[in-house]
């Protein structure tokens, strides 16, 4: 049935990119501001996404996580020709080129980290602590994100989306993998911890989007996500990390790839909330009007 996941996979993969490109434009045109509830097409860009992310759940169900999870890597290499597209003109080459480097090196990344099948444990004061620097992360990237404009500023903010989206897998990990068929588990204050962490990850996404480098800021949550959540499983669920010698120059090479494909991105001009005329090269950084 591993046919059967990797089709869902790619389903929710392009719904989770169409939801964000969606969501993007909106945040663009009207800020990241509560006039956004107003908005029906952000609304419909929010079902659609978390629609997308619950069916990279499902398929992980019926297809191993080596054959899901490169898929769901590949929502950047999807969402910026959909944002593109959005504001009524062709994906640069850059951002093409830039999508398509962060999503192998990610996955590179990704492929390295060895698979660990125990189920995941965590304790009240650690739930806490993991909280708190969560917090403190988002807090320093808040405030230093002040100071910053342009691509800085929505990758920046980004890294405070990411960390916040990744506690969010890491709860959803433990109540999903702790419950070992017993319902009566879901009775603690994990389970409630996760509907409050989401809606604290979508206010950092808007407000990163928000910025109007799109794919700046959807590679920045793309990168910082799964790497937070590789690292909270090693550290608090006991987890493996690549430890071999052998790992070591292929992950640097990996890590050059995904940093090298965020520069290409963020050295792109921002998008606006009215539909621009296509043109065969990225605007220069420096003509480009400052939207943070």
């Amino acid at each position: 049935m591993t046919w059967v996941g990797v089709l869902i996979a790619l389903a929710g993969a392009l719904g989770y990119a169409l939801g964000a490109a969606l969501q993007q434009y909106e945040a663009v045109a009207a800020g990241a501001t509560l006039k956004l509830v107003k908005r029906p097409r952000w609304w419909i860009g929010g079902v659609i996404g978390f629609t997308g992310a619950s069916l990279h759940a499902v398929a992980l169900s019926f297809a191993p996580l080596v054959a899901v999870q490169p898929i769901s890597v590949a929502t950047l290499v999807f969402a910026v020709p959909m944002a593109a597209f959005m504001y009524g003109r062709k994906p640069y080459k850059a951002e093409i080129f830039g999508s398509i480097a962060v999503a192998v090196g990610l996955l590179w990344l990704m492929l390295l980290v060895p698979q660990h099948h125990v189920t995941p444990r965590l304790s009240t004061p650690a739930a806490l602590a993991f909280i708190g620097v969560i917090l403190v992360v988002v807090l320093i990237t808040q405030v230093i994100a002040r100071r910053l404009h342009g691509p800085s500023k929505a990758l920046l903010l980004s890294v405070g989306a990411g960390a916040a989206t990744a506690s969010v897998s890491t709860f959803v990990r433990v109540v999903g993998g702790g419950m070992e068929g017993d319902w009566g588990r879901l009775l603690h204050w994990f389970t409630l911890a996760v509907p409050a962490l989401l809606i604290f990850a979508v206010v950092l996404l808007q407000k990163s989007y928000a910025v109007g480098y799109f794919g700046v800021a959807y590679a920045g949550v793309q990168v910082i996500d799964p790497i937070t959540s590789v690292m909270a499983g090693a550290i608090l669920l006991g987890e493996p990390l690549p430890t071999s010698p052998s790992t070591a120059l292929p992950a640097l090479a990996a890590a050059a790839l995904t940093i090298a494909g965020t520069v290409t991105l963020g050295r792109l001009a921002p998008d606006h909330s009215k539909p621009v005329a296509a043109s065969p090269e990225p605007r220069p950084l420096t003509a480009a009007p400052d939207l943070g």
